[in-house]
Parts: C-alpha cells; sequence; structure tokens
C-alpha cells in the first residue's frame, strides 16, 4: 500500500534522479536493508540506485538539508551489521554503478566505479595477465566500494596484505555533499595528510565512496596447495615457521574437524585424505620452480618427522587445487544455515597460540553443549570463532548467551592487545566492544574526524560508535 508519506517521499527524491532508480516496495526493502549477519529487521523507507557521481552529491545535499539518514550498500556480504538499515534511513545501493572505466597499461591499475563486482575486477586483470590479489569466499558478490569501505582482507593477505595495500585512489562524497578526488593513482604523493586511508575501513560513516583506482600485479606462474592434518595447535604454529621459512607463501590457513565435516557433507566434495584430525592446514605457494617443489616437500618430510602432520595432500591438478580450496572457502556458507554467531579477532602471530589456548578455555567452559567452528587465516594472525545455534535454542537466547561471554573474549583480546575486528569491520555487532580495541582518546578522536566530514551526522549513523 502506497502512503502519503510515501509519496511525498518519493516526489522529493525525484528531484534528485529518476523515479525508476527508486523503489520503495516492502521486497526491496527488505532486501537491500540487511547485510549477512541476518539478525537485524531491516526497516529502510527506501532504496535507491544512482547511476552517476552528481545524483550521489544531490542525494547527500539534500539529505543532509532534510536530516535524512543514508546507508550506502555494496553487495551486502558484510558480517557485522555495517549495512543494517535499522531506523527508518535510506539505503543507497551502488549496484547500477558497476562500470570498469580504464585499465591504465603502465602504473598497472584499473579505475572502477563503487559497484563492480570483486570477481569482475580478477577476471578483468587476468584477462590481461594481471592480478588484483584480495580474494575471499564471497568476491562473486560483493563490491570494491563496500570490501573498500570495510577493508577486507580475505585468504592472501599473508603475501598481499589488505584492500588498503592495493587502493592506489578514491573519489568519494562527503556527508556534506563535496566530491574529493583523493591520492589520484600516484605511487609518491608527500603533499600531507593522505585522506583516502581515512574512508578505507570507514564503513561508510563518513561518505559514500563512488570510485576507485586499484593497483594490480604479476600473478603466481603456478600456484600449488597442500592440505597438511593436525594432531595438535601447537603444531600449526611449527608449520607455519617452517615453510615460511623455505617458501613465499601465498596463503596460510587452518580449520577444525567440525568445519571439515559440516563442508563435506554439505557439498559433496571428498575429505583430502582418509585420517581424521583436531585441524587441518591449507597452504599456497607458487610451485613454478622445481627447486621450489622439493622445498615443499622437505618441509613437508620434516613435518612428518617431528610429528607435526598425520597426513597430506599436495594439489597434483587444476581440479584438485580448486577443490582442496573449497574445503576452506566453503566452510562460512556451510555453516550459515545455523545461524553462526561469529567473532573475527586477530593478534600478533607470536601470541597465537597462548591466545588460542585462553579462548579454547573460555569456549570449553561456557559453550559445553554447542558446535563451536574454527577455522581463519592463521598465517596473519586471524582467527574466526563460530558459535552455531542449536536447533531447539531461540535466536534471543542464543544471541545474548553469545553477547555474554563476548565479554570475556575480548578481554581475552585486550589482554593480548589484539583487534575485536580483524576484517569483518565494527558495524553493529561489535560496537559495544570498541573499547576493547581502541583507547578513550582514539575515540574522541575518531568521532571528531566524523564531525568534519559528516556534519549532520547523515551517513550510516549508529555505526563504529553511538
Amino acid at each position: 500500500m502506497t502512503t502519503t508519506s510515501d509519496l511525498d517521499l518519493l516526489s522529493q527524491l525525484t528531484t534528485v534522479m529518476p523515479g525508476e532508480q527508486i523503489r520503495l516496495d516492502p521486497e526491496a526493502l527488505q532486501r537491500y536493508g540487511v547485510d549477512w549477519t541476518r539478525i537485524f529487521t531491516p526497516a529502510p523507507v527506501a532504496v535507491v540506485f544512482p547511476k552517476t557521481t552528481e545524483e550521489v552529491q544531490a542525494l547527500v545535499r539534500l539529505a543532509a538539508a532534510k536530516h535524512w539518514a543514508l546507508v550506502p550498500s555494496g553487495g551486502r556480504t558484510g558480517l557485522s551489521g555495517g549495512a543494517v538499515a535499522q531506523q527508518g534511513e535510506i539505503v543507497v545501493s551502488f549496484e547500477r554503478m558497476n562500470q570498469i572505466l580504464e585499465f591504465i597499461a603502465e602504473d598497472r591499475m584499473l579505475r572502477v566505479q563503487a559497484g563492480v563486482i570483486t570477481q569482475q575486477v580478477q577476471a578483468y586483470a587476468a584477462q590481461r595477465g594481471l592480478l588484483y590479489p584480495v580474494d575471499f569466499a564471497s568476491a562473486g558478490s560483493s563490491q570494491i566500494g563496500g570490501n573498500i569501505a570495510t577493508n577486507a582482507g580475505g585468504i592472501q593477505v599473508i603475501r598481499y596484505g589488505m584492500t588498503r595495500d592495493w587502493v592506489m585512489g578514491l573519489k568519494v562524497v562527503t556527508g556534506k555533499g563535496d566530491l574529493l578526488d583523493l591520492n589520484g593513482g600516484m605511487m609518491k604523493n608527500a603533499t600531507g595528510y593522505d585522506l583516502r586511508h581515512l574512508f578505507i575501513g570507514s564503513e561508510g560513516t563518513l561518505g559514500c565512496i563512488v570510485e576507485a583506482t586499484l593497483a594490480l600485479t604479476i600473478p603466481p606462474t603456478q600456484p600449488q596447495v597442500m592440505v597438511l592434518g593436525v594432531p595438535e595447535f601447537a603444531a600449526i604454529m611449527a608449520l607455519l615457521d617452517c615453510f615460511q621459512h623455505h617458501l613465499e607463501l601465498t596463503a596460510f590457513e587452518f580449520f577444525s574437524e567440525l568445519a571439515l565435516d559440516l563442508v563435506t557433507r554439505h557439498t559433496g566434495l571428498n575429505r583430502p585424505f582418509p585420517a581424521v584430525c583436531p585441524f587441518y592446514v591449507l597452504l599456497e605457494f607458487d610451485g613454478a620452480q622445481p627447486a621450489l617443489l622439493e622445498l615443499a616437500m622437505q618441509c613437508f618430510d620434516e613435518a612428518m618427522h617431528r610429528g607435526w602432520i598425520v597426513d597430506g595432500v599436495l594439489s597434483q591438478s587444476e581440479t584438485q587445487f580448486k577443490n582442496l580450496w573449497r574445503l576452506r572457502e566453503d566452510i562460512s556458507e556451510t555453516i550459515s544455515r545455523y545461524t553462526p554467531y561469529k567473532n573475527d579477532i586477530s593478534v600478533q602471530i607470536r601470541h597465537v597460540p597462548a591466545f588460542i589456548r585462553d579462548l579454547d578455555h573460555l569456549v570449553a567452559q561456557h559453550y559445553p553443549d554447542w558446535n563451536v567452528v574454527w577455522f581463519g587465516h592463521i598465517g596473519d594472525g586471524n582467527l574466526h570463532l563460530n558459535i552455531l545455534k542449536p536447533d531447539h535454542c531461540p535466536l534471543a537466547d542464543f544471541l545474548q548467551r553469545c553477547q555474554d561471554v563476548n565479554i570475556l573474549v575480548f578481554e581475552t583480546v585486550k589482554r593480548y592487545q589484539g583487534s575485536i575486528s580483524a576484517e569483518h569491520g565494527v558495524g553493529l555487532t561489535k560496537k559495544p566492544y570498541l573499547s576493547y580495541s581502541r583507547s578513550p582518546e582514539e575515540i574522541e578522536y575518531l568521532k571528531a574526524i566524523k564531525q568534519v566530514f559528516d556534519p549532520c551526522d547523515i551517513m550510516n549513523p549508529g555505526k563504529i560508535f553511538a
């Protein structure tokens, strides 16, 4: 049913963009009002689909004048509630700003609009013999603007770093409607504050990212993947040290037996080998030269000799390479049916063994009757702790119990000077716990920065901090 207020809102929005780029219907409000957290009830008043930077500017200026809250929205694959609109906001979807604008061969750079899908960038680079190395399970639906707004990480951070390391330039529309062209794609630019880096990881709270210039690189010639069965967690760190000492690793991931069991049952994939182990390590390296493969096998033999591993497998074909990776990459999709409560935490690698030991004690003490799935990018100190909701447990009770234990988890994170959010962002889910990773002084500076770029507080209000 279309109400008078709907017609009034539609009338005002059509002053900045055509009516076919505006949706007020319940299906759109439900679909575009949430991200992958699925624990919030969406309640936006409208969804708009700008096609140009000028339309974004006009919208932001109108919203500032009317005091309308805006929620920038990409592929909505976030896991912290950062793209949730639950208090009458207008969702700004960038899916129609999806053009690859320019390939700059001399600089190995690609200029794209914010709504371009991550996988499109990867494919475009590959067609030109290059690599965009930021990669993760949601690459087929996440958008570049959202990746930048959350400083997305993924499976190759150990070698290539985070999204931040590949953003050479940005065009953004601030909360005042100003258009800023930041850094211009330059490698070297020593002219004061680099505002580009404020918007990377800002979660849409400072303005809208409308365009990005991304760096590309040379891909590995012949990537190889190993999966190793590990009898105890301490051996994982010994494996990391051994392989990293001899090879430049592209990825070093781990997952638990429960994760492997759920994935193989859900997907029909084969287990990597018959042995059942508490943990598994997946590592990737470039095996283009015979000497590199020989080094990898020497590390494997040493690990077997020292009892760090029980069994292992090395990919022998492209199909096996992909299937071994799926054992790790398909975990998030597999456990989504259990409404998992996710903690995305990180510490320095030197602290990982003691940190895991402390967390494992907490988990055993407080979730003795619940399934807990461990996995993560252990090579860069990032762990994912996933508590699976039992079928019989009401969602509200499940969330409350998880949030109660969160305090203990984040006190442990703080003791090791780690982060409560390694790559998912703060959004709504981690907002109450920001002080475990940021000092009161830092938080005040963050709030002051937001006030500069968004004085009317219209850009994704209520996210990161109150």
